[in-house]
């Protein structure tokens, strides 16, 4: 009997001894899980960093990722392996308890061809956390903390042209190029173009274009495209148009074109208005006058010596001879008279 007491009495003192030395489990509700950006653009890097409100010997984190939208970068406090859509991080403190962490970060960038906007998450979840002397075993964090962010390019906004050369005359048809673009161009699922005019009193206008049915379309009745719109957005955004307006009167009009989007009770995506003024009639041309032809002058060479030289003058021997003769003359008659 006395034996059987003493080998219980021994069992229950290891048992206290051991059990003594143990750690026991607690839940770790000091984690902030923080992100340095909501908005992330294509090519940037986010940085998901995990504070742990006290120091810790060793953890093991996942941080779970869109590998359609992001690729890992790097990580800091741990061993890093990345599975392609999830990295896990563990530390194990070597030496004991005298050089624990306070935190761990994972770095992350997004893809450079994104066109879209594309709300995303990061997932965090976490086992084997132990304070820095591991006495304390904390729980598994198997809920995860999620953090939300989203990656969108930089979006430039529409433009909208209506161009045409030359006069506008009432009643005359005018040939009028109608376009929007955006070098990055924000989507819309249901876009519609959409114009509005402002007339003379009593006036008319009409801007026409002709779709892929071969079926005309007034845009200022009836806008351009499926009633319920049509999706656009993305990398060098461009439409053309090529229409036709007639205007009824001389006069100044306005015409407003406007790109609206139908989900979110037709707001105005891009706006532009553009005054014309109508002629009563072409303005008439005048010709120009014609320019006499140019006569051609002969080049003439000045090393080249003429080989005679212009006359000049009047010629001096002709009065000469003219006086000799009449002296002859009046010596003949003089001397038949002796």
């Amino acid at each position: 009997m006395k034996k059987i007491i003493s080998i219980f009495a021994i069992v229950t003192l290891l048992t206290v001894l051991i059990f003594t030395g143990a750690s026991y489990a607690a839940a770790l509700d000091t984690i902030d899980v923080q992100t340095d950006k909501t908005t992330v653009r294509p090519g940037e890097e986010v940085k998901v960093t995990v504070q742990f409100g006290q120091n810790l010997g060793a953890y093991t984190f996942d941080v779970t990722y869109d590998n359609n939208i992001f690729d890992y970068v790097s990580a800091e406090g741990g061993t890093a392996n990345d599975t392609t859509d999830k990295v896990r991080v563990v530390y194990h403190d070597a030496t004991g308890g005298t050089n624990p962490r306070t935190n761990m970060s994972v770095t992350f960038r997004a893809k450079a061809d994104i066109t879209t906007s594309n709300p995303t998450e990061f997932t965090i979840t976490a086992e084997g956390l132990a304070n820095a002397d591991a006495s304390v075993q904390f729980d598994d964090i198997t809920t995860p903390i999620v953090k939300n962010v989203t990656v969108e390019p930089v979006y430039v906004d529409y433009t909208i042209k209506l161009e045409h050369a030359g006069e506008i005359v009432k009643t005359e048809e005018k040939a009028m190029t109608l376009s929007y673009a955006s070098p990055m161009g924000r989507y819309y699922e249901h876009a519609r173009l959409i114009a509005e005019a402002t007339t003379p009193a009593g006036a008319t206008v009409q801007l026409l274009a002709t779709d892929q049915a071969n079926l005309e379309h007034d845009i200022i009745q009836s806008g351009w495209g499926d009633a319920q719109g049509y999706k656009i957005g993305g990398k060098d955004v461009s439409q053309v148009l090529q229409t036709k307006a007639i205007f009824s009167q001389a006069g100044d009009y306005t015409i407003t074109l406007k790109l609206i989007d139908r989900d979110n009770s037709d707001q105005v995506i891009a706006e532009q208005a553009f005054p014309f003024t109508v002629l009563e009639e072409a303005t008439p041309v005048t010709p120009e006058p014609e320019m006499p032809e140019e006569q051609e002058v002969e080049e003439v060479n000045p090393e080249e010596t003429p080989k005679r030289l212009p006359k000049t003058g009047s010629n001096i021997y002709v009065p000469v001879i003219v006086v000799l003769m009449a002296l002859v003359s009046s010596y003949v008659y003089v001397n038949k008279k002796k």
